[in-house]
């Protein structure tokens, strides 16, 4: 921000108010102010500086301290009737010295008409939900975590949503789809070329451990098996504005955490060949490897592209009938300031059949059974169109466009010691498709207070089986009771969204 500010005169006049709005919070860490500050008195306080405003903020030598309401509201229309979604909670973030800092968010969340889930395509965050009556459910979600940092380097201990690989439309390596998880997280930057990151993660496999079993009285006391992932990733700078990253990963689970995989410049996929052996997936666990590419060489163009490998054969990659080119891919464009204050963006992601997915359900590539990887999950595809118009400070339309397809997933079998996974062809018939465009104006009144209105067109076609599993009936082309009665392989939604959300 700092740097921005002393190059003022490169900016348009939006971006110079965008600055000018954005400083209002990063003034609090570049200014000192030895008192407590309330919302109310912010409008007649004489300032040093320009703040956002906060309904407490305190600040002295030793230690900041901010609280902030969280509440929101969004309504959705169409044909099928209405939907909406309702929270509202508080957050703190708070630092002490120079080194300590620590965070914590609570939000409560009341639906109606249920538009997540871990079956459903959608970019929506995932819950873990309590369903009430009349097609309503609640969650809560409480987030946080505590850092120590330093001039090279910060380690933490988090419960939050995070996200790993370059795009505009879904990642594909982590996508933060899942419900937040509690997680180590260690970084890295002794170079202004090399960058390095690692997480250890305690997943949530909602698979019950009959062995931790035990009667309480007229009840039963039930535990989930423990589920863990480790994960790195370095990136190195070759030259100025290119971005190269490699990583890898592992899920493991059915014990508790395991040494090897606390170590953060690990190749997971070889360790596991160590502890559990290579010859069956059977005592094996769950590793990945990655490849993120990111350049912005080319004057007003960013060029990405994500590679996530699940499995791979070099000897049989070639071969239709036996390779287990297990591989999820995305190539992107984006081209921004063409025209001004807009940009254009161009991506395709195709997953492959089998990735994210592994015959033992504890290590499958997931939390609270909601994949964290691509949205569209195994044997999918996707061709998506962007543009973003900010004609002003605070002021954001988009448009996009979205051509979404899933393929049929097969059950994993063992047939004569052989597994029926190889060879298996891409998407040879559809089962869910979408064609979407989406239409959203956002605008920031104040810092974190967001106004927000969209329309979305959907046209969702495919098997009445894809329809069912992918699709909540509110998006289903025409007025449909699922239970019992066929639904209709072609047609098309309008909805219409609106809301108000105050916070993170």
């Amino acid at each position: 921000m700092k740097e921005a500010e002393t190059k003022k005169e490169m900016l348009t006049v939006r971006q110079q108010k965008d600055l000018a709005f954005f400083l209002k919070d990063y003034n609090k860490e570049f200014y000192a102010n030895n008192r407590t500050t309330f919302l109310w008195k912010d409008f007649i306080a004489n300032q040093p500086y320009k703040k956002r405003l906060d309904l407490f903020y305190y600040k002295d030598s030793l230690f900041t301290f901010t609280l902030n309401p969280i509440l929101g509201y969004s309504y959705s229309t169409n044909k099928n009737g209405n939907a909406w979604h309702r929270w509202g909670g508080a957050e703190i973030n708070a630092t002490i010295g120079k080194h300590f800092g620590f965070y914590f968010s609570l939000r409560d969340n009341s639906f109606k008409n249920l538009l997540i889930s871990p079956n459903y395509i959608t970019q929506d965050p995932g819950a873990n939900l309590k369903p009430g009556a009349k097609n309503q459910a609640d969650f809560d979600d409480a987030r946080g975590g505590i850092t120590y940092g330093w001039k090279w380097g910060s380690i933490s201990l988090i419960k939050d949503n995070f996200a790993w690989g370059n795009n505009y439309n879904g990642a594909t390596i982590f996508t933060g789809r899942a419900p937040s998880f509690a997680y180590l997280n260690y970084k890295l930057k002794p170079a202004k070329w090399l960058e390095f990151n690692y997480i250890h993660g305690s997943l949530i496999s909602q698979i019950l451990d009959s062995s931790r079993t035990y009667g309480m009285g007229s009840s039963l006391r039930q535990d989930f098996i423990p589920k863990y992932v480790a994960a790195n990733l370095l990136t190195i700078r070759p030259v100025k504005n290119l971005h190269i990253s490699i990583g890898n990963s592992v899920v493991y689970a059915d014990k508790y955490i395991q040494p090897v995989y606390l170590i953060p410049f690990m190749f997971y996929p070889s360790a596991d060949h160590t502890y559990n052996g290579a010859g069956s997936n059977a005592v094996g666990e769950n590793s990945q490897m990655f490849l993120d590419i990111s350049c912005r060489n080319i004057p007003k163009t960013h060029l990405y592209g994500t590679l996530f490998v699940d499995e791979i054969n070099i000897s049989k990659i070639f071969k239709s009938n036996q390779q287990t080119n297990f591989l999820s891919f995305k190539a992107g464009v984006r081209f921004t300031n063409l025209i001004k204050n807009t940009a254009f963006t161009f991506e395709y992601t195709r997953t492959n059949p089998w990735v994210y997915e592994h015959p033992i359900t504890s290590i499958n590539f997931a939390s609270n059974k909601y994949n964290m990887g691509n949205y569209l999950g195994q044997n999918s595809d996707e061709l998506y169109g962007g543009i973003k118009i900010k004609p002003a400070r605070g002021l954001t339309l988009d448009v996009g466009f979205s051509l979404a397809r899933k393929g049929q997933v097969l059950a994993y079998q063992q047939i004569n010691g052989v597994n029926n996974n190889a060879g298996t062809p891409f998407m040879t018939n559809i089962q869910w498709q979408n064609k979407s465009l989406l239409l959203k104006a956002q605008y920031e009144l104040i810092n974190d207070v967001f106004i927000f209105a969209a329309c979305n067109y959907q046209q969702i076609s495919g098997t009445t089986t894809g329809i069912e599993t992918y699709s909540p009936a509110f998006y289903y082309g025409n007025s449909t009771t699922v239970n019992g009665l066929k639904v209709p392989t072609n047609g098309s939604t309008v909805t219409l969204t609106g809301g108000l959300n105050i916070g993170f």
